[in-house]
């Protein structure tokens, strides 16, 4: 195996003020130009509900796949039930009404007001919900469980801002920093055309 050197993307030709976005972009090398049309006014009316920006313009930048093989970004019109922010939204609350919330109390799973919308898992089955309280999504908090009970952990800041300081920052709850000198995002864009 032949490890190549290559200069931290992340810290090439962002100014200080760019987004959380840019960020992850410089640091995973992606290629912005690779984008996805997605129709969010038909995704927010199937939901229920608007989403975060940042949110939104991650699914249209990397689509279906998974930053540092870890953190697999749940997104609309993904080929399983289980990557598709839409239809596990809406398993999660038909399983919620016939079995209860036990499973993420103290929380109550959206649409309850003020619940839990699953936007992220793991390849470790380590979820992640925005707490869908107040009005604007831009300000949701994100809280995260790991598959033990009351592992919950809350991050008081946007979803792009989380990605990208769980990317870099070795001592995050949920670092790939700590593994890994150099992080991408792994497409499965080929597994989209093959559906459910």
């Amino acid at each position: 195996m032949v490890v190549a050197e290559r200069p931290d993307p992340a810290a090439d030709g962002l100014s200080e003020d760019a987004s959380w976005v840019d960020r992850i972009v410089a640091v995973t090398g992606w290629d912005p130009q690779r984008t996805r049309t997605v129709d969010w006014t038909a995704v927010e009316a199937r939901l229920g509900t608007v989403l975060p920006g940042d949110y939104k313009r991650l699914a249209e930048l990397f689509g279906f796949g998974a930053f540092d093989g870890f953190l697999q970004l749940s997104v609309p019109d993904a080929p399983f039930k289980s990557s598709d922010i839409v239809r596990q939204s809406q398993w999660l609350a038909e399983w919620a009404r016939a079995h209860g919330n036990r499973l993420w109390e103290p929380y109550a799973l959206f649409p309850a007001p003020g619940g839990l919308l699953e936007w992220a898992g793991s390849e470790q089955a380590d979820r992640f919900y925005w707490l869908t309280e107040g009005p604007d999504p831009d300000k949701w908090p994100i809280v995260m469980s790991e598959e033990i009970p009351d592992s919950w952990q809350r991050f008081d800041g946007s979803t792009a801002e989380f990605i990208h300081r769980m990317l870099t920052l070795p001592d995050h709850p949920f670092s790939t920093a700590r593994y890994f000198d150099v992080h991408w995002f792994q497409s499965y864009r080929s597994l989209e055309a093959a559906g459910d």
